[in-house]
């Protein structure tokens, strides 16, 4: 029977603190009154504004729910619409930021630069001299991309680029890129001596030209021709 009356002195200590912690739930209640008013602002002295009363909690609405404050202050003014006036957009204040005109073109007098030791990276694109540049107006083959000729797939996008690289042989390639470029890619129109880069690339198969290009008629050409990934494997 012990163990039964340590168990009842057990729930009474516990009513004990639960009933003090209600009575001082109820003090804090009664110390925190919702019916304290609440203090003005102060205002200066050269203030002539008539002071505000001061509000209570208690007169305002249920606090639970969300009231306009200053609607008065935020509303925007009543405006007669014959009384607005459209005005001139300001001038930019710079160069800087601006939009590029359309069909902006690189400038003349951009000078022909001499790339040495080109490092063919696509059928397209190559590296030299610290510049990335992708050959103008061409579309050039994905190096993973598999080509199909009469059921046959081949891997066309390594061989255009071994063509291409092939055919350079580490010649300079003559481009007209923007000066004091680096580290990152540009496309630009390039020679190898006489001849056009992207005409080569796109008469023989290892490139397509781009719609706003001027090779559609050397890529019709490879396709009558069977010629580069319009052909048999190579």
């Amino acid at each position: 029977m012990g163990w039964l009356r340590r168990n009842r002195l057990v729930v009474l200590l516990g009513s004990l603190l639960l009933l003090t912690g209600v009575l001082l739930i109820v003090r804090a209640a009664d110390l925190l009154s919702i019916d304290r008013p609440i203090p003005a602002p102060r205002q200066s002295i050269d203030d002539g504004q008539p002071t505000r009363p001061a509000a209570t909690v208690a007169n305002t609405p249920w606090r639970g729910r969300a009231r306009k404050i200053a609607q008065d202050l935020i509303a925007p003014p009543q405006l007669d619409p014959a009384q607005i006036e459209r005005v001139e957009p300001r001038p930019p204040l710079g160069e800087l930021g601006q939009a590029a005109p359309a069909g902006l073109r690189m400038p003349k007098d951009w000078p022909a630069v001499l790339l040495y030791q080109p490092v063919v990276t696509s059928s397209a694109t190559f590296e030299s001299m610290g510049r990335t540049v992708a050959i103008s107006g061409v579309q050039g083959i994905d190096l993973d991309k598999a080509c199909s000729f009469r059921d046959v797939a081949w891997p066309c996008g390594q061989r255009a680029r071994a063509a291409f690289n092939s055919w350079l042989r580490g010649r300079a390639l003559k481009c007209v890129v923007p000066p004091e470029i680096d580290r990152f890619a540009i496309a630009a129109p390039c020679n190898l001596g006489k001849q056009d880069v992207g005409a080569w690339l796109v008469s023989n198969g290892w490139a397509t030209a781009l719609a706003s290009g001027i090779y559609g008629k050397a890529e019709a050409t490879a396709k009558g021709a069977e010629m580069g990934i319009f052909g048999p494997p190579q």
